[in-house]
C-alpha cells in the first residue's frame, strides 16, 4: 500500500486497495468492494474495500484510543508538526508520482494538477507544521486574589468527509489543522475519488504518524458518512460537499450535540462593470467557470456585466470557450479534462436542456465530446434571468450564465439574491467603487479584478446559508479543532 502512488504508469494496473485503520491496512468486515473508475476513459482503475458500518466504528475507536492513551495530543507541539513538515516534504520528494495519481482517479489535466493541486497541498501541511507549537491562550486578569488564563486543548476525535473535485488538496485542509491541534481523524473520501487519499494515508504512516491517528474508511455516504457523523465517539464533524448533504449531517449531529463545520455550495457573481477591463475579466471569468471542468464550489458561474459591455462581454466570452482544448489530461496542451462521472455528465446536460427551454440563448458548447469518457465543451448561455435553473442551482460543470445589469445598485441586488455565499467578484477600475461594493457582497470571499484565487493563509468559507457555516485555512481553521480552557487558581490572598 506504501508504492499505491508509485504504481501508476501510462496504462494503469494498480492492486485492490483497502481501508486504513489503526495503522493497518484491512478489508471491510463485510468483504465488499468497490471499483474505481478513469474519468477519462471510464475504465476500471482498481477496486476498493467498502467500508461497513463495523469497519465505522473500529475506526472511530481507533482514533478514541489513539487520542485519549496514545501520544498523539499530549505530544508537544515542536514534535507534531515535525512530523507534518515530514510529511510534507515526502510529498515533495514524491510530487510526480502524487500527481499521476490524482490526475488518473478524478481525472485532472496533469498540468493543472502541477501548478495547483499538488503545491497548495505541501504548503497546507507546511503552513500548519509551523502552527502546531504556536497554540497559546492567554492570561485574563480578573481579581487580585487570583490567576486566571485560558488553555487550548484539541477538540478530540474529527470525523472529516471530502468531496471528489479536489480530493487530496480538501483532505488537507482538514488533515493538516487538526493533526496540528492534536486531534486524531476518521476520513472518508469520496467513493469516487478514494486513492490519493488513502496514498498520502500510506505516506503519513512513513511519516512517523502514530497507528490510529488518521484513519481512512471509503465507502458509500448512506453508510459509512451517516454512521460516522452519528457516532457518539465523533467530537467533530468537518464536512466540504453538496447542501443537502450538509443539513442531513447537522441533523445527524443534533442527538449526540455534535460540533459541525459545514463547507457546502456556491453559485458565485462574477460583476463586470462598465469601466473593467475587458479582457482581462474575459480571461479569468473562463477559467472562475471551466477550470477543472467546472467543478469547483467557488465557481464564478454567474457572470453579472454591465449593459453596455455586455455584448462585448459575450462575444469575447464565446470566441475564449471556442478555443479551449479538451482531451487526454496527459497533454500539456489540453486545458479541459473530463468530469468526474457519466452520471454528472448527464445531469450537466440536463442544465443545459432546461436553460434552453427556460429562454436563455446557448451561444456555444453545452454538448458531449467524443464517446469515450466524460467530457463536455465549455457552455456559454447570454440572455439569462437572473430567476432562470441554470443561474440558481449549482450546475458543477462548465456553464457560464451571463447576466445583464444596468447599475451598481441592480449589481448588488442581483448577486446577492442567492442562497449561496461562497464567493463573488468584481471588475472595475474605480478603486472607491470596489472597496465599497466589496464590503456589500454577501461572500466569504471576494476578489477584485481577478478571479479564484485561494491561500493557505486566508480563511475559506461562506457566510451561511447553503454556502455553509465554517471557516477552513487560515488561523481561523484552528478554532475548528481546538477549544478554549479556562483555568482559575485562587492564590489564597
Amino acid at each position: 500500500m506504501s508504492t499505491l502512488a508509485q504504481d501508476f504508469k501510462n496504462e494503469p494496473k494498480l492492486p485492490p486497495v483497502e481501508l486504513l485503520i489503526d495503522g493497518e491496512w484491512r478489508a471491510a468486515k463485510t468483504g465488499k468492494r468497490f471499483e474505481t473508475r478513469n474519468p477519462a476513459t471510464g475504465e476500471v482503475i482498481t477496486t476498493v474495500a467498502e467500508a461497513g458500518r463495523t469497519d465505522v466504528h473500529d475506526a472511530v475507536m481507533a482514533a478514541r484510543r489513539a487520542f485519549e492513551t496514545g501520544p498523539w495530543a499530549t505530544m508537544p507541539g515542536i514534535d507534531r508538526g515535525r512530523i507534518l513538515y515530514r510529511i510534507a516534504q515526502m510529498l515533495r520528494d514524491r510530487f510526480e508520482e502524487f500527481v499521476s495519481l490524482e490526475s488518473l482517479d478524478a481525472g485532472k489535466p496533469l498540468r493543472a494538477t502541477r501548478r495547483q493541486d499538488l503545491p497548495a497541498v505541501i504548503d497546507c501541511f507546511e503552513y500548519y507544521a509551523g502552527w502546531a507549537d504556536k497554540l497559546k491562550g492567554d492570561v485574563i486578569p480578573v481579581r487580585d486574589d487570583a490567576l486566571t488564563y485560558t488553555i487550548r486543548e484539541p477538540v478530540g476525535v474529527v470525523a472529516a468527509i471530502v468531496p471528489w473535485n479536489f480530493p487530496l488538496m480538501n483532505a488537507a485542509w482538514k488533515i493538516a489543522p487538526a493533526l496540528a491541534c492534536g486531534c486524531t481523524i476518521v476520513l472518508k473520501p469520496a467513493e469516487l475519488t478514494p486513492l490519493s487519499v488513502l496514498a498520502l494515508g500510506a505516506l503519513a504512516l512513513e511519516a512517523g504518524l502514530p497507528p490510529g491517528v488518521l484513519n481512512i474508511i471509503p465507502g458509500p455516504g448512506s453508510v459509512v458518512g451517516a454512521t460516522l457523523v452519528a457516532h457518539p465517539g465523533i467530537n467533530k464533524i468537518s464536512f466540504t460537499g453538496s447542501p443537502e448533504v450538509g443539513r442531513q449531517i447537522m441533523r445527524a449531529a443534533a442527538d449526540n450535540v455534535t460540533r459541525v463545520g459545514l463547507e457546502l455550495g456556491g453559485k458565485s457573481p462574477n460583476i463586470i462593470f462598465e469601466d473593467a477591463d475587458i479582457e482581462a475579466a474575459v480571461r479569468a471569468s473562463s477559467s472562475g467557470v471551466f477550470f477543472n471542468a467546472g467543478q469547483v464550489c467557488s465557481a464564478g458561474s454567474r457572470i453579472l456585466v454591465h449593459r453596455s459591455r455586455y455584448d462585448d462581454f459575450v462575444d469575447a466570452m464565446v470566441k475564449r470557450a471556442e478555443k479551449y482544448k479538451i482531451g487526454d489530461v496527459a497533454n500539456p496542451e489540453v486545458d479541459m479534462g473530463p468530469v468526474i462521472s457519466e452520471k454528472q455528465m448527464n445531469t450537466i446536460l440536463g442544465f443545459v436542456d432546461a436553460g434552453r427551454r427556460e429562454g436563455a440563448s446557448l451561444l456555444t458548447g453545452g454538448a458531449r465530446v467524443g464517446d469515450r469518457g466524460y467530457f463536455l465543451s465549455p457552455a456559454v448561455f447570454a440572455n439569462v434571468g437572473n430567476d432562470m435553473t441554470i443561474a440558481r442551482e449549482e450546475i458543477f460543470g462548465p456553464v457560464a450564465s451571463v447576466i445583464r445589469f444596468d447599475d451598481e445598485e441592480e449589481a448588488i441586488r442581483l448577486a446577492n439574491s442567492s442562497i449561496y455565499s461562497l464567493a463573488a467578484a468584481l471588475w472595475s477600475r474605480d478603486v472607491g467603487r470596489v472597496h465599497s461594493i466589496a464590503k456589500r457582497l454577501r461572500a466569504g470571499t471576494v476578489w477584485v479584478n481577478t478571479y479564484g484565487h485561494t491561500n493557505t493563509r486566508l480563511p475559506w468559507g461562506g457566510q451561511g446559508g447553503a454556502s455553509g457555516i465554517t471557516r477552513d485555512l487560515g488561523e481561523a481553521a484552528l478554532s475548528n479543532y481546538t477549544e478554549p480552557k479556562a483555568i482559575w487558581v485562587n492564590l489564597g490572598r
